[in-house]
């Protein structure tokens, strides 16, 4: 931390303080003994103890670090043969600074992946996401807003909506639980509906007001995921 406060950061293959041997260092004892801590406290900590002329701007280093951590995690993790971008995704749902439950998040997801409804799950967000930020895109404005239930006329985009609405109060219990392997099944359980909306609805259709709260749906897909990972950011 002290070093990055006086701007010896690690560049490009130049680290002359073995920075990063140390970070590595760090994760190991974390993820060896199984420390459960939040990251970013610990290293807001470590920053307390320089003067204030050194850190003028606190929460922006400690986020620095954080992420030179993660990269460092990724690498970990890579050298075991685990997917980086798995890594990537996890951190960047901005959730978790405990490593020990972040690994674990990681391992479940990799392991979910590997089967059918991982994979078809992927790519029906992959569709959703790229038919919103097309029409976005052309459109020149946002489809976040939520889904209006009464323009949902067809039973397909009905079930989608009713099911991505159950899944997010108990992703968010599962989460809380630790309990990654609901999590997941969860996660498993969207799959159905999305493959079904793809199937039988026109998102693009000629009533504006139909095609807009379809937009929104599809957006619904990319935040009900979130909280597990960013898949935006999978690979493969």
């Amino acid at each position: 931390a002290g070093f990055f406060a006086i701007g010896q950061k690690p560049t490009g293959s130049k680290d002359p303080f073995a920075l990063r041997r140390a970070a590595l260092g760090v994760l190991r004892l974390l993820l060896e003994n199984q420390v459960r801590l939040s990251l970013r406290k610990a290293l807001g900590a470590a920053l307390d103890g320089y003067p204030n002329a050194l850190t003028p701007d606190a929460s922006a280093l400690v986020e620095e670090l954080f992420s030179f951590f993660g990269d460092r995690l990724e690498v970990h993790l890579r050298d075991q043969g685990t997917r980086h971008d798995l890594v990537r995704a996890v951190l960047a749902s901005g959730r978790d600074d405990d490593l020990v439950r972040v690994v674990r998040r990681v391992e479940s997801l990799a392991e979910f992946l590997t089967g059918d409804d991982g994979a078809n799950l992927l790519a029906g967000y992959r569709r959703a996401s790229n038919i919103v930020r097309i029409e976005e895109k052309k459109d020149d404005t946002r489809y976040d807003g939520d889904p209006d239930p009464a323009r949902l006329v067809e039973p397909e985009e009905r079930a989608l909506h009713d099911r991505l609405a159950e899944s997010a109060n108990a992703m968010e219990a599962a989460l809380s639980s630790e309990d990654y392997g609901a999590a997941m099944s969860i996660l498993a359980s969207l799959r159905t509906p999305i493959d079904h909306f793809f199937d039988r609805v026109t998102v693009n259709a000629d009533d504006v007001a139909l095609r807009t709260n379809r937009l929104r749906l599809l957006n619904r897909i990319r935040s009900a995921l979130d909280p597990v990972a960013n898949f935006g950011l999978l690979e493969g």
